[in-house]
């Protein structure tokens, strides 16, 4: 790399782990930079997976505030971010990219849709509570766990929109703010990114220089992130998370 291009691309890590700590889709801003350098799709996947590992650790610790009381939930819906990051990784070595590609789209997408109707969703919800036809459960049964898992094989094979997906599974099912939403979400990506990162340093190629300069990026990145977006009210949070999604659906479509 140059010194041009290594300067964008640690700026570049810098923005994603900010994006990734309040609303997800970092990997929008670090991988077109990365392939803009001359890196070959797939080592560029995942240099960037590698490079985001200690954004999504920040971005978690930043939101610490809002995790207490989450500790069971965070740990059962782990589980299914370790199986599902762990496949996804899997996937991403061993199919060919247009396999899974093909269904990015469509998968965010839906995502932008349950975000947007999230408050609709929530006060049908809340009704069913308050009437008995829906008993509270705080871990989301196993609908959301099935969902979390799947998100998370996304995640670990291509993790832009992947913290969309999982905010908007969890306000379907969760009777929490969006806040405490979005730190499990930071939790999980931080979980997902980890497991696949491991398996990526014995069986991957990648570049250590986008690697670390990726990673100081976005651990710097993930603290300013989240020390701005706790300050977010529920509706800017949700423009926030509608509007790059929507950047990302259209990104994704077009290339």
């Amino acid at each position: 790399m140059t010194p041009w291009e290594m300067a964008a691309v640690l700026a570049a890590g810098t923005g994603a782990g900010a994006v990734n700590a309040v609303v997800g889709s970092g990997t929008l801003i670090t991988f077109p930079v990365l392939l803009a350098t001359g890196m070959p799709p797939v080592t560029a996947t995942v240099s960037n997976g590698l490079g985001l590992v200690p954004g999504s650790i920040t971005a978690a610790v930043g939101y610490r505030e809002e995790l207490r009381g989450q500790r069971r939930r965070v740990l059962l819906l782990g589980i299914g971010a370790v199986l599902g990051g762990l496949a996804g990784a899997v996937l991403l070595l061993t199919l060919p990219a247009s396999a899974f590609e093909r269904i990015v789209p469509v998968l965010v997408g839906l995502a932008l849709v349950l975000v947007a109707c999230q408050p609709w969703i929530a006060k049908r919800v809340r009704r069913r509570r308050e009437t008995g036809n829906s008993p509270v459960r705080r871990d989301g049964g196993p609908l959301l766990f099935t969902g979390l898992t799947l998100a998370s094989v996304y995640g670990g094979y291509f993790s832009a929109a992947q913290g969309i997906i999982y905010v908007s599974l969890m306000g379907m099912l969760l009777d929490e703010t969006l806040q405490r939403l979005n730190a499990v979400k930071n939790v999980l990506a931080a979980v997902v990114n980890t497991v696949a990162a491991v398996l990526f340093l014995f069986f991957a190629h990648f570049d250590w220089t986008a690697v670390l300069l990726i990673a100081a990026g976005s651990a710097l990145g993930g603290l300013i992130g989240a020390r701005t977006g706790r300050r977010f009210s529920p509706a800017v949070l949700r423009t926030l998370i509608v509007s790059v999604g929507t950047v990302a659906l259209v990104h994704l479509v077009l290339h």
